[in-house]
């Protein structure tokens, strides 16, 4: 299977090819005039696509459609006029590692890396308990993405979300060796972990919903109850679980955040703000992938309203050669 790259359209081209469907939604124009709205994705990016149509269907979400239409451009973003369509048949043969986004780095290597980290720890307990939440969730980690949206949303992204930030931890702690190393990079590991019960993910990492679970209690506060489950297995209790407890329910910084709780001590200030600058980061590179050079995107709503601007950096190379 060969055809162009969602990440290298341009305006004015055409396409035609197999794209996974990673949204899919019938809308009305001011007219009345129903349409449907999806992004569409190969594994270098994904491209907001519309079909003028009134007898359209909307395909299912993690579907696999072929698509031919007119590259254009809108509000600053790269969008697909999609004129015909049908979803993949038994007889079309797709290349599925063309079309899904997935991590940088195979998953088996992001969980030696984690694994690694966790030996390194010079506490046992904390050996013992953040080993035990790998293990509980080791399964579900290789394929699930840290959103259905926003940051990573990629096979294999939770695990790219949390070796980021070891990274990132890492370098801070040569920046401030008055943070107890051990605390902070279990942190990192432990506070999304929950993200594999809170969402309902497929072995490609689309997101169809999020689970009831999620929905009534989320991440963050369930975080907390398989903290308390591994130290009941490893029996480990003291000051080490209630750290990790309180950054599990504080690393999104504030109450509109969702956190209960402010990060009350250094290395849980420091976890929330390494979480941020990694999602930050990751969401701001997606959005810069899909807009022109020297253009401004759509408003990003995740983004505070802001739209976001693809500096010119080939310019700015040239000049450094002169």
């Amino acid at each position: 299977m060969q055809q162009q790259q969602v990440s290298t359209l341009l305006p004015g081209s055409s396409f035609d090819g197999f794209l996974l469907v990673r949204s899919s939604e019938l809308r009305s124009d001011s007219k009345g005039k129903t349409y449907l709205d999806m992004n569409l994705a190969d594994c270098s990016g994904e491209i907001n696509c519309k079909r003028w149509d009134e007898k359209v269907t909307a395909p299912p979400q993690g579907s696999i459609v072929w698509v031919s239409g007119q590259v254009q451009e809108f509000k600053g973003r790269i969008q697909l006029k999609i004129e015909r369509m049908h979803l993949r048949t038994e007889i079309e043969t797709v290349d599925l590692s063309l079309l899904i986004p997935c991590a940088p780095e195979k998953p088996e290597a992001m969980i030696q890396e984690i694994e690694q980290t966790i030996a390194s720890f010079q506490s046992e307990d904390l050996r013992k308990l953040v080993g035990r939440m790998i293990a509980m969730t080791r399964e579900k980690l290789l394929y699930y993405p840290a959103a259905m949206r926003m940051h990573h949303a990629e096979k294999s992204g939770l695990l790219h979300h949390t070796t980021d930030m070891l990274h990132t931890a890492k370098q801070i702690l040569t920046c401030y060796p008055f943070l107890n190393a051990d605390i902070l990079l279990a942190g990192v590991i432990v506070h999304d972990l929950a993200k594999t019960v809170e969402m309902q993910s497929d072995e490609y990492g689309n997101v169809s919903d999020y689970t009831k679970d999620g929905l009534l209690v989320g991440h963050l506060v369930r975080g907390v109850s398989l903290l308390d489950e591994a130290a009941r297995e490893e029996n480990v209790s003291g000051e080490c679980v209630q750290l990790l407890e309180h950054m599990m329910i504080s690393h999104h910084g504030i109450p509109e955040y969702g956190s209960p709780r402010y990060p009350m001590f250094l290395e849980a200030e420091a976890l929330h703000w390494i979480d941020l600058l990694d999602a930050r980061m990751n969401e701001m590179k997606t959005v810069e992938d899909r807009t022109p050079p020297g253009a401004f995107s759509e408003k990003i709503m995740s983004l505070d309203g802001r739209r976001m601007y693809h500096p010119l950096y080939e310019e700015i190379t040239q000049s450094k050669k002169q």
